[in-house]
């Protein structure tokens, strides 16, 4: 998150670039508020993790009202969609019986659509319909471990695409599933979460604000003086805690997927917490991190994720077809390698 009342960075003429981050502080700096707004930094907790709002408005907003907003919006994305919470619409969709329908509100019904989209568009390298293997390798609520028998149930379950194992009636607001399948969410909901926010944040008059939720952000406007939000890119260091380089954002959401946040160590191996439906396994593919831009949060969300499990080959090539603005950090030999798509085409090559 950008400093208040800070000497101002170089500001390159594009609303984006990225710029390596200074070694010795990793600090990302920002312009002082306009005199006739006053900053505000607004956080609380959901996910498991934190959301928080940075955002320039007039004097007389009601800021307790403001939190309060935010927060009901944020915290409703979670009882809907987690897989933590036994009586989330999820999971009741989850313990639904195959062609039993299920009523849902239109939040959830909104992401599902996008979810299902995004599957067809990447052909399976997102897919919401992985939940049985997240739970069978340790990364869901059923354990904390992987266990052999069910990674092999998982596997078996079949390969139909997430389209032929799930209907949803958008008209009705109801889905229903053919296949005995648990839905996961955890790859788009955050970023609806972020585009809820920015929602909330506009019905209030703010035209100046910096959303996030973990890893997924969205730039509303830039700041007051006309400067755009920076934010770091992390570099996808396992249990370290660095920034990479700067992206300078307005109007505009981004989105990174990994695998260096949540892995479990098996035997010598570092199993990650993405999941390949086409192949039955966690991500294992030399990509270290993908970054997206996009319009919204649950697009930069859901295709971040569906770039990283495609690969660094196929999920340029994806990229390019869908007209993605993207970054891919590839593990070579000891090194990093960037390949930068849109405006991260001028990223270096880096060492």
């Amino acid at each position: 998150m950008p400093k208040t009342c800070s000497e101002p960075p170089a500001y390159a003429k594009r609303n984006f670039l990225l710029r390596k981050a200074k070694r010795e502080t990793g600090e990302v700096k920002a312009n002082c508020v306009s005199p006739q707004l006053k900053r505000l930094s607004l956080n609380g907790p959901t996910m498991a993790t934190r959301w928080s709002v940075l955002c320039d408005v007039a004097g007389s907003i009601d800021q307790a009202a403001l939190q309060q907003a935010l927060a009901t919006a944020v915290d409703r994305v979670d009882q809907q969609m987690s897989p933590w919470k036994p009586d989330s619409d999820l999971m009741r969709l989850n313990r639904a019986a195959p062609g039993e329908w299920v009523s849902l509100p239109p939040e959830i019904m909104a992401v599902l659509a996008r979810a299902l989209e995004v599957a067809r568009l990447s052909d399976g390298a997102f897919d919401p319909t992985v939940g049985t293997l997240v739970n069978a390798w340790g990364f869901g609520p059923e354990r904390d471990d992987p266990d052999v028998a069910a990674i092999r149930v998982a596997a078996q379950a079949g390969q139909s695409s997430a389209h032929q194992r799930l209907d949803l009636d958008r008209h009705a607001g109801r889905a229903r599933k053919h296949t005995p399948l648990q839905i996961d969410l955890c790859g788009i909901a955050k970023g609806y979460g972020v585009d809820q926010m920015t929602a909330v944040l506009q019905s209030h008059g703010v035209a100046h604000a910096l959303v996030a939720l973990d890893g997924e952000l969205r730039a509303l406007g830039t700041q007051a003086d006309g400067q755009p939000w920076a934010v770091a890119v992390e570099s996808p260091e396992p249990g370290r805690r660095a920034a990479r380089g700067v992206l300078e954002l307005a109007d505009v959401a981004v989105a990174t997927s990994g695998d260096y946040r949540r892995w479990l160590q098996v035997g010598q191996a570092r199993v990650s917490h993405t999941m390949d439906g086409r192949r039955a396994a966690p991500v294992n593919n030399g990509v270290a991190s993908v970054t997206v831009l996009a319009p919204d949060c649950m697009s930069a969300d859901a295709w971040a994720t569906a770039l990283l499990v495609a690969g660094p080959s196929d999920g340029l090539a994806l990229a390019q077809r869908m007209g993605l603005e993207a970054l891919f950090l590839l593990r070579r030999d000891g090194r990093w390698l960037e390949l930068g798509l849109g405006r991260f085409a001028t990223a270096d090559a880096a060492g």
